[in-house]
């Protein structure tokens, strides 16, 4: 096969021409390590690995970029790459290289997010442990940090300053009685706790 021309496109990318034919775009860095140009002959296992190198580096890349901005779970961080950048092999191999260097790490990320849904958004313990499942993060890790941050009292807290900030007069009409009931559920909070909360009355 004829290498007839490499045209440069957005993000970065070259689109490589084959025997005269359109045929895949690759990172525009890795074409330029090969070294290759228009008149070139590439085989098709030369090509098979050019589009996996290209394919490894993106990845790599679209993972930094996303890691600079915020920190994610590994789960979300594969899926994230796979979905704009990446084949899945890829993302996976760029998660785990990440990981590898220090700059992914599940149990961190999930402790900090635990504490942001219990102590600013005051989210119940099975909510929390629903999102936590949501971004892959391991069942061991999930039932640790629910036993640290999840405590009754605290959620006897949260759930008594959500009924005076969101629900006033709770106690006094049964309409946003139920409301308020309904939500304290839709946040996580058990049903015997909801009960034990609102028996201690308003503040």
């Amino acid at each position: 096969m004829e290498l007839t021309a490499a045209e440069p496109r957005r993000h970065r990318l070259t689109q490589l021409y084959i025997d005269g034919e359109e045929a895949v775009k690759i990172d525009t860095e890795t074409f330029l390590r090969w070294g290759l140009k228009p008149g070139d002959e590439i085989t098709d296992e030369e090509l098979r690995e050019l589009l996996q190198e290209s394919d490894a580096r993106r990845a790599q890349e679209k993972a930094l970029y996303l890691l600079g901005h915020r920190a994610h779970s590994k789960k979300e961080l594969t899926e994230k790459i796979a979905r704009t950048a990446a084949s899945q092999e890829a993302a996976r191999a760029a998660a785990d290289r990440m990981e590898e260097l220090g700059l992914l790490d599940d149990g961190e990320y999930a402790r900090r997010y635990a504490q942001e849904l219990f102590t600013r958004k005051r989210w119940g313990p099975m909510r929390v442990k629903q999102e936590l499942r949501l971004k892959g993060i391991a069942p061991e890790i999930i039932e640790e940090l629910l036993e640290e941050y999840g405590d009754g009292d605290a959620a006897l807290e949260n759930m008594r300053a959500l009924l005076e900030k969101k629900y006033p007069g709770w106690a006094e009409e049964e309409k946003v009685r139920r409301r308020a009931f309904a939500a304290l559920q839709r946040m996580g909070y058990p049903y015997g706790d909801i009960r034990r909360a609102m028996e201690m009355g308003p503040e």
